[in-house]
């Protein structure tokens, strides 16, 4: 694993997977231009250090997770698969039988208690203070031409629960009003909005800490879709096999990523708010501009030589497609603790995450399908799935053209499509109102007599397994011949 994001960095540099862009490049809209240009590339691109950003003293990372291969080099796997299984057996205990067996369980128990935080009192992130430091000072990109402004898209924003004391670590994007304040988008779903309704019910101010450019680990965790209560911290621990560093605040009672290359410690006010956005965002669209709660910075730290690492959003695929990926590998073993039956999922990059969800299932009875969909849309983050197929489990979820087929010739829309209404992201402008619309659900599994089908189901076109072999073999000497498959 990588100690910090300059590990990462040159390691991907030593393996060519990093382009260096040496010529001034402004923050203002170029340098996205540049990143969503490399997102659009086969298999995502390089990933982009700008090395001379017009009007900053730093250099500018850009899509450092933007393939396979740099998702799973950052967290350490060599396919999101191993991660899955990891977490699964992690997660899922064989029961002991005797003592010897509960010996032999105790290293899982001790491990899971060494990745606790730990704090450190010395850290890199606080080689430079700067109680009068400003946002200025950062090249903070402009991303699209009708953004509202300079956006921070990478922060690890940090808070506690004012009552319960519960930390919470979320990626919510920060429009740069000037060099001391910026908007906090807080989605009314996610847990820092939560400890902000608490600090406005008690009257309080709700100290914050924003660290940018964490180790990859923790930057993923930060990401990931967790459910309430739990600490991203020990989810970066299991994953990065040790226990994440943290450090005390200067200004405000939070710790902060010991490794990170630059922290905002500051505060949000009850009751003030300012009109944030638009924001070109993940949804390809600009999401509209609304009022959010402002931070307030009170103090800048810094690594004496820092990074600023970003992301850029837009049009899929973008870096963030594979960050999303990783979570769906990483949570299917922990939603089939509650949903056994599901075979696999997949969230196709043009879906958008949550608008578009794949589920093959185990069936087992009448109305299964529907069972699933209603399962999703009651179970955590899940409940954005706008739209939600199901298929059965010889299906590959994974193909989406074989998904697609399948929906072509198992679903008849009068039978087989469910309509609902609940929760929906706070950036779904298409919604009825906001934060709450129409979702759908499409059963495309095989049907049963007692769903409505009394003719044979009709059976899939495959050859004979001689046959296979047959043209197997025929296939490899055509391809040895020199005329592989056009």
């Amino acid at each position: 694993m990588f100690a910090d994001v300059n590990a990462f960095i040159a390691d991907l540099d030593r393996r060519g997977a990093l382009a260096r862009v040496a010529e001034p490049v402004s923050p203002n809209l170029e340098i996205a231009a540049v990143v969503d240009r490399a997102c659009k590339a086969p298999g995502g691109g390089p990933a982009l250090l700008f090395e001379r950003p017009t009007g900053a003293s730093m250099p500018v990372a850009a899509n450092l997770f933007g393939s396979m291969t740099r998702i799973c080099l950052a967290l350490g796997v060599d396919t999101l698969e191993d991660l899955a299984k990891e977490i699964d057996e992690l997660t899922t205990p064989p029961s002991p039988r005797g003592f010897m067996d509960a010996l032999r369980l105790m290293p899982l128990v001790n491990r899971l208690t060494d990745l606790m935080p730990k704090t450190v009192k010395d850290a890199p992130c606080q080689e430079i203070v700067k109680p009068e430091g400003g946002l200025d000072e950062l090249p903070i990109l402009t991303t699209w031409p009708e953004d509202g402004g300079p956006f921070i898209t990478l922060p690890l924003v940090i808070t506690r629960d004012p009552e319960s004391g519960m930390r919470n670590i979320g990626t919510y994007r920060m429009q740069v009003f000037d060099r001391r304040t910026t908007g906090m988008h807080w989605q009314r779903h996610k847990g820092g909005a939560q400890h902000h309704r608490v600090a406005e019910r008690l009257g309080r101010r709700l100290e914050v800490a924003v660290a940018l450019g964490a180790d990859p680990v923790l930057t993923y965790a930060a990401t990931a879709p967790m459910p309430e209560g739990l600490d991203e911290l020990m989810l970066a621990g299991v994953i990065g096999k040790r226990r994440v560093e943290m450090v005390k605040c200067r200004t405000v009672d939070l710790e902060v990523p010991a490794n990170a290359q630059i922290v905002l410690e500051g505060y949000v006010e009850p009751g003030e708010r300012r009109r944030e956005g638009p924001f070109g965002d993940h949804t390809g669209l600009y999401s509209l501009a609304d009022d959010f709660p402002v931070f307030h910075l009170q103090c800048l730290t810094m690594r004496r030589n820092p990074v600023y690492v970003t992301t850029v959003v837009g049009r899929p695929p973008m870096e963030d497609y594979y960050l999303g990926l990783a979570s769906e590998r990483v949570f299917l073993p922990l939603i089939r603790k509650t949903v056994p039956e599901i075979v696999d999922m997949h969230f196709p990059a043009a879906g958008i995450f949550h608008n578009l969800v794949l589920v093959s299932i185990d069936k087992r009875y009448p109305g299964h399908a529907r069972k699933i969909m209603h399962a999703f849309w009651g179970l955590g983050q899940l409940m954005f799935s706008k739209c939600i197929v199901v298929v059965d489990k010889d299906v590959n979820v994974q193909d989406e053209a074989e998904v697609a087929w399948i929906v072509g010739t198992h679903v008849d829309p009068a039978r087989d499509v469910e309509i609902t209404r609940g929760p929906v992201d706070d950036l779904d402008d298409a919604a009825l109102f906001p934060a709450y619309g129409g979702k759908m659900g499409i059963d495309a599994t095989r049907k049963s007599a007692s769903e409505g089908v009394t003719r044979e189901w009709p059976r899939r076109l495959v050859t004979s397994d001689a046959a296979r072999q047959r043209a197997d073999a025929i296939w490899q000497t055509i391809a040895k011949a020199g005329r592989p498959p056009a």
